[in-house]
C-alpha cells in the first residue's frame, strides 16, 4: 500500500494548465523543499500567500501558493521515512495568476501545523514523529507464506484455506486501487475547478484592465476634444480681436484722412485768397524790382568777372603747390615702405634661421607665467592666405587640435598661463562658421575650448583654452598646423 500510496500521487498532481518553470521577476521563486521527520519545510523568494487542505485514502495534505512557480524543484520526491511517504509539485493557472502546488503524502491520518516565517512555509505533524508512526503502521501481507506466519498457521495448512487468504487478500488490493482512483478523480474535479477559478479570475482581472484601459482612452479622448475645442476657441477669439483691432484702425485712418483733407481745403482757400490779394501788390513790386534787379545784376556780374579771374590764379597756386607736398610725401612714404620692408626681410631671416629644419618643436610645458613664444614656417609665398578649417581630433594618448590653410604659412605660437595663442601671419578667414568656438570641455582632455577670429593686421589668431598646463607638440607639414596635447595624467 506504501508504494500504491506514492504511485498514486502523480495522478492527483497533474494541471490542467502547465506552466514553464522560469520564474517571473514578481513572482514567489519556490527554490527548495526539504524533509527531516515529520517536518517539511518550503522555502520561496517571498513571504508565501497560501490555501490548504486535506484528503484521504491515501492520506495526504495539499498547499496551494498563490504567484508562485517553482525552480529547481523535482517533480516528485519520494521519501518513505515512516511519516511522509513522498512529495509532489506542480504548476497550473495562467502566468499572471500562477499557483505552486505541494502534495504531502502521509503513511497515515495525522494533525498537521502550517506556519510561515520569512520566505518560509513550515508543516509539522503534531503528536509524534516517523519512528512512532512506522511502529503504529500495519505490515502489509507480502504472499500465502507470510500469511499463514502472521496467523501461526502450520506449514502444512489446507491449501483451500491458502487459496481463500489470496483471494482475500486480492480483494483488499481491488478496493484500495478504486478508492485511490475514487481520490484522483475527486481531486482532478478540485484542480479542475481551481483552475477554471484561476481562469475566471484572470479572465476578470484582464476585463477590469480593458475597462480601465478603455475608460482611461475616453478620458484621453475628451481631454484631447476638450483642448482642441479651447484651442478652436482661442483662435477664434484671436481672429475676432484682430478683425475689430483692424476695423477700427481703419476707422481711425479714415477720421484721419477726412481730418487732413479738411485741413488742405481750408489751407487752400486761405492760400487762393492770399495770392489773389498779394497777386495785384506783386505785380507792382515785380516792375519795380525788375528794373532794380537789371541794375544790380550788371553790376554783380562785372565785379564776379574780376573775383574769378583773381580766384582762378589763386587756384593754380594752391594746386601747384598741393601737388608738391602730395609728391613729397609719396617720396616719403615709399622710402619708408621700403626700410620697413627690408627690416621685415632681415627679421624674417633671423626667425628662419632659429627655426628646426624638420619644422617640428620638441614637446614642452605651457608656461604658468609670462609668455613664450615659438615661430616656425618657413619660406613662404607674399601672396596672402586662406585658413579654410579648424578643428579638434581625439587622439589614443592625445587631443589634438589642428589649422588647415590653402598653402603653408608662417606662424608664431605663444603661452600665458592656460593659454596657448597660435598667430598665422599674412592670412584671412573666409567662411564664418570657422569662426564658431569649439566646446570640447567634455571630453577626457586637457583642451577645454578652441576659437579663430581675425587678429591684428592681415593675421588670424587660434585661441586654445587649456584645463590645465601640460606638455604639447607642434609641427608643419604643407598646409597644415597640428598642436597635440597629451590627456592629463599621462
Amino acid at each position: 500500500m506504501k508504494a500504491l500510496a506514492v504511485s498514486l500521487l502523480g495522478w492527483m498532481l497533474v494541471p490542467l494548465v502547465a506552466l514553464a518553470q522560469q520564474p517571473a521577476a514578481d513572482l514567489n521563486t519556490i527554490t527548495s523543499i526539504t524533509v527531516n521527520g515529520g517536518t517539511v519545510e518550503i522555502t520561496g523568494s517571498k513571504k508565501p500567500d497560501f490555501n490548504s487542505f486535506t484528503m484521504t485514502d491515501p492520506p495526504r495534505l495539499v498547499l496551494d501558493v498563490s504567484g508562485a512557480v517553482f525552480q529547481g524543484v523535482d517533480e516528485e520526491q519520494p521519501v518513505g521515512n515512516g511519516t511522509v511517504t513522498g512529495i509532489r509539485t506542480a504548476t497550473y493557472g495562467t502566468e499572471s495568476a500562477s499557483i505552486a502546488r505541494i502534495l504531502i503524502g502521509y503513511e497515515r491520518e495525522v494533525e498537521t501545523d502550517i506556519q510561515s516565517s520569512g520566505n518560509k512555509l513550515v508543516v509539522k505533524v503534531l503528536g509524534g514523529g516517523g519512528a512512532a508512526v512506522a511502529a503504529n503502521t500495519p505490515a502489509q501481507p507480502q504472499g500465502t507464506a507470510e500469511v499463514a506466519s502472521a496467523t501461526n498457521t502450520p506449514t502444512g495448512a489446507n491449501a483451500q484455506d491458502a487459496a481463500r487468504a489470496a483471494a482475500s487478500d486480492r480483494d483488499a488490493q481491488e478496493k484500495a486501487a478504486k478508492a485511490a482512483a475514487a481520490a484522483a478523480r475527486a481531486d482532478r474535479e478540485a484542480q479542475e475547478k481551481a483552475a477554471a477559478d484561476a481562469a475566471a479570475r484572470a479572465k476578470a482581472d484582464a476585463d477590469a484592465e480593458r475597462k480601465k484601459q478603455e475608460e482611461a482612452r475616453l478620458a484621453s479622448q475628451r481631454q484631447d476634444e476638450e483642448r482642441r475645442a479651447s484651442e478652436a476657441a482661442a483662435i477664434a477669439e484671436r481672429k475676432r480681436q484682430e478683425e475689430d483691432a483692424r476695423v477700427a484702425t481703419k476707422r481711425a485712418e479714415d477720421d484721419r484722412r477726412a481730418t487732413e483733407q479738411a485741413a488742405a481745403e481750408a489751407q487752400r482757400q486761405q492760400q487762393a485768397q492770399a495770392q489773389a490779394s498779394a497777386k495785384s501788390s506783386a505785380e507792382e513790386k515785380r516792375a519795380s524790382a525788375k528794373s532794380l534787379a537789371e541794375e544790380k545784376r550788371a553790376a554783380a556780374q562785372a565785379a564776379a568777372e574780376e573775383k574769378r579771374a583773381a580766384g582762378q590764379a589763386a587756384a593754380e597756386e594752391k594746386r601747384a603747390a598741393a601737388q608738391a607736398r602730395r609728391d613729397e610725401q609719396q617720396q616719403a612714404i615709399a622710402a619708408a615702405a621700403e626700410q620697413k620692408r627690408q627690416r621685415a626681410e632681415e627679421a624674417r631671416a633671423s626667425r628662419q634661421q632659429r627655426t628646426v629644419a624638420s619644422r617640428e618643436t620638441p614637446s614642452r610645458p605651457a608656461s604658468q607665467g609670462s609668455a613664450a613664444r615659438e615661430s616656425g614656417g618657413g619660406q613662404t609665398s607674399s601672396r596672402r592666405k586662406t585658413m579654410t578649417l579648424v578643428g579638434f581630433q581625439q587622439q589614443p594618448d592625445s587631443s589634438r587640435v589642428f589649422v588647415r590653410t590653402n598653402e603653408p604659412v608662417r606662424y608664431t605660437v605663444s603661452e600665458s598661463g592656460n593659454q596657448v595663442v597660435l598667430e598665422l601671419e599674412n592670412t584671412r578667414v573666409v567662411e564664418s562658421n570657422n569662426t564658431l568656438p569649439l566646446d570640447t570641455h567634455f571630453f577626457p582632455s586637457a583642451v577645454s575650448r578652441v576659437e579663430a577670429n581675425p587678429g591684428p593686421g592681415q593675421s588670424v589668431r587660434v585661441v586654445i583654452q587649456l584645463k590645465q598646463g601640460v606638455r604639447y607638440q607642434t609641427r608643419q607639414d604643407g598646409g597644415l598646423i597640428t598642436l597635440d596635447f597629451p590627456r592629463p595624467g599621462r
